[in-house]
């Protein structure tokens, strides 16, 4: 008996992973910025049916690569058929199904939980103090450090005229016949 995520007799499963919601496009332009890459994607792939999410990265490690979501996985299927080795922007475009599922289906049911190492729960007295206390209990800088003045002004020191640079008098032009006047 076959099992329920099964790929269909006959599908490359090698080449494309088993049928997904979610395509991994690789192969994809680097130079362009990522709101660009995304929107043109977004109206490349949504003549195939309605687009959720795209992800799109700009990191050195997944430069070049994003993620298209399909509502459907006929909408998908459909789409990497039709544009397997499309010329986008010059480069011809590599799709495959993705791995795993797009968290984004988990958001829409509300089932969605963040990642183990995304809770750490670690907070500070200052986080604890901030978020536990009623409004207005945020400590002040003042009393954090026990009372001590910060950010007290200090007096301007008196300027004297002596204290610039004293013209040369001994200056044989007279002022009116100066070099920056020809």
């Amino acid at each position: 008996m076959a099992s329920k995520n099964a790929p269909p007799k006959g599908a490359d499963v090698k080449a494309n992973g088993y049928p997904n919601q979610t395509l991994y496009c690789t192969n994809l332009p680097e130079k362009l910025t990522k709101h660009d890459l995304r929107s043109s994607l977004y109206s490349l792939f949504s003549t195939y049916g309605t687009v959720l999410d795209i992800v799109t990265m700009k990191t050195t490690k997944m430069r070049g690569q994003a993620h298209v979501v399909f509502r459907d996985v006929h909408d998908s299927t459909q789409a990497l058929r039709a544009l397997q080795g499309f010329d986008f922007f010059g480069k011809q475009m590599k799709i495959v199904y993705a791995k795993g599922t797009s968290h984004i289906f988990a958001k829409l049911r509300g089932t969605f939980n963040t990642p183990a190492a995304a809770q750490t729960n670690v907070s500070s007295d200052l986080q604890k103090s901030i978020f536990s206390g009623p409004p207005g209990a945020i400590p002040t800088q003042s009393s954090a450090t026990n009372g001590e003045a910060h950010g007290v002004k200090r007096p301007r020191q008196d300027e004297s005229d002596e204290s610039d640079a004293p013209m040369d008098e001994d200056s044989d032009v007279p002022m009116d016949q100066s070099s920056d006047e020809e």
